[in-house]
């Protein structure tokens, strides 16, 4: 890699880590490309060069943390023997990852994120769809063992992810009533209950 090459990488990087800091300290209303410049040390030139917008800087942060997120998963379930102890692993590594990486659990979980995916829902939803894919195989493995019950993917993601995005969203919002060490320890259970099959 050239020297030009590896500035511009740094540049990037810059720019990605000064868009969460900005972000979490004021929220979608301080996230102006004023302030991600000031808070980087990068030009507005720069922020234009590589993203071509203020948008384009924050779907790539979001894209940088959901791919981190899912290969957090994807490693949790890879290392299990069954669906039971594959739905143990993964929640307690989501939850890990909310409470490890709160500001960007906070941007993944924030309207802001919500409003780009409807706004460009096809795009990001077959992006989305790609990166979850290890996680749809994994499932879709154990309904063919029948393990897990023969739903639809979609239909298996949504029971499992939904209360494990539900909680943390609750967790990230503020409200002290949440406990996610032990959330982690009961909310395996209860999903293992909707997704798997029933004894024949």
């Amino acid at each position: 890699m050239s020297r030009k090459q590896q500035r511009g990488e740094a540049t990037v990087e810059q720019l990605l880590d000064a868009a969460l800091r900005v972000y979490a300290e004021g929220g979608d209303q301080g996230l102006t490309v004023s302030a991600v410049t000031k808070a980087s040390g990068v030009s507005l030139g720069s922020l234009y060069h590589h993203f071509g917008s203020i948008d384009g800087l924050m779907n790539a942060l979001l894209t940088r943390w959901l791919e981190r997120l899912l290969g957090e998963l994807v490693t949790a379930v890879q290392g299990t023997r069954t669906a039971h102890t594959g739905i143990r692993a993964l929640v307690g590594a989501y939850l890990a990852f909310v409470q490890e990486h709160r500001d960007a659990a906070r941007l993944l979980h924030s309207s802001y994120a919500d409003r780009q995916g409807m706004a460009d829902g096809k795009r990001l939803r077959d992006a989305q769809e790609a990166r979850l894919s290890p996680l749809a195989q994994w499932a879709q493995a154990y309904v063919a063992a029948g393990e897990l019950a023969p739903l639809p993917p979609p239909l298996i993601e949504s029971l499992i992810l939904g209360p494990v995005v539900g909680l943390s969203r609750r967790w990230l919002s503020g409200i002290d009533d949440v406990d996610l060490d032990e959330a982690a320890l009961i909310l395996p259970e209860r999903i293992w209950r909707s997704v798997a099959a029933e004894p024949k």
